[in-house]
């Protein structure tokens, strides 16, 4: 079966199309989501599409904060475009790779998909938005979605065929290994939160899972909707993380008990939109899509040291 993936060159999209390939999938990679005669072509040629993993996005917090028109215009516009044309071509199954940053901060910091809303960024406000269009044109055009709320990936593919690149990375543990190689400071974005160490709470989640989860919604996507019951019958969240709360400081323990390095840390201001974080309550994910994690944040972490020496 063919699989249509937006944003199939970026770090979490590369890691679907190999686990789609794995399991015997043929990835059709669409990286032009707005672009309509693009999206006509695509189909015109392949004709037995009948999902879309909707991946594409621009996904840097801070970023989003000082550049808000280019993440509204990418991730709403685009997006919207997109699954216009989607509809228009017959597609009416998405799985739509949503972001957990879209929570409200809750006592205890587990969060269900039924935990209250309050994106505090351009870009979860971004995220948060588009699952709102998808609900809406699940309703109206006779489609159905899956938006899977996903929490921190870090790691690579285990089998090393994608992973970070970039000089600059955003992802936490690809950034504590550009100190690490380049003998800098790591800064930690704010040491005053609520937390049990002032950093902030993360749930971190091997890339390789994340991919899983999306393959095991293709395969699960009918059923998952007699599995939930919820407001409506062709939209449904999933929270897709480990279920485990780590905080920054943690992370950067486990990376040092790894790689007996020491990180060099020091305490910088907040980021613009940043939040004291949260992780994953996964009982609907394990219900609906027959899904859990298998891979260890200490995994992610070793591959992700792996898959750095092989690209330096």
């Amino acid at each position: 079966m063919k699989v249509l993936v937006t944003g199939g060159a970026g770090y979490v999209g590369s890691t679907i199309c190999s686990a789609l390939i794995d399991k015997g999938y043929t990835p059709i990679i669409l990286d032009s989501i707005g672009n309509k005669e693009v999206i006509n072509k695509i189909f015109n040629e392949h004709g037995d599409i009948n999902f879309t993993i909707h991946c594409a996005e621009k996904s840097s917090i801070d970023i989003s904060v000082s550049n808000p028109y280019e993440y509204y215009n990418s991730n709403v516009v685009r997006s919207i475009e997109l699954f216009k044309n989607l509809s228009d071509n017959g597609c009416k199954n998405i799985i739509f790779c949503s972001s957990a940053s879209i929570y409200d901060d809750v006592a205890g910091y587990m969060v269900t998909e039924n935990s209250p809303i309050n994106p505090r960024s351009p870009f979860a406000r971004s995220k948060y938005i588009t699952e709102m269009i998808l609900r809406d044109f699940a309703a109206a055009y006779d489609m159905k979605c899956i938006s899977l709320r996903c929490f921190n990936p870090i790691g690579a593919d285990p089998l090393m065929r994608s992973g970070i690149t970039e000089k600059n990375p955003h992802n936490i543990v690809y950034k504590m290994l550009e100190s690490v190689y380049r003998n800098e400071e790591f800064v930690i974005s704010g040491n005053d939160w609520n937390t049990r160490d002032g950093t902030c709470i993360r749930d971190y989640i091997h890339v390789f899972d994340v991919a899983l989860a999306h393959i095991k919604a293709l395969e699960n996507f009918d059923k998952a909707f007699t599995k939930v019951t919820t407001s409506s019958k062709n939209f449904l969240s999933i929270n897709i993380g480990s279920g485990l709360g780590s905080t920054v400081k943690e992370l950067i323990y486990a990376f040092e008990n790894i790689t007996g390095e020491k990180v060099k840390i020091v305490y910088g201001d907040r980021r613009p939109g940043d939040v004291v974080g949260s992780y994953a309550n996964i009982e609907r994910a394990k219900a609906a899509i027959d899904w859990e994690t298998t891979l260890s944040m200490e995994e992610g972490i070793l591959d992700a040291i792996r898959f750095k020496e092989l690209n330096i």
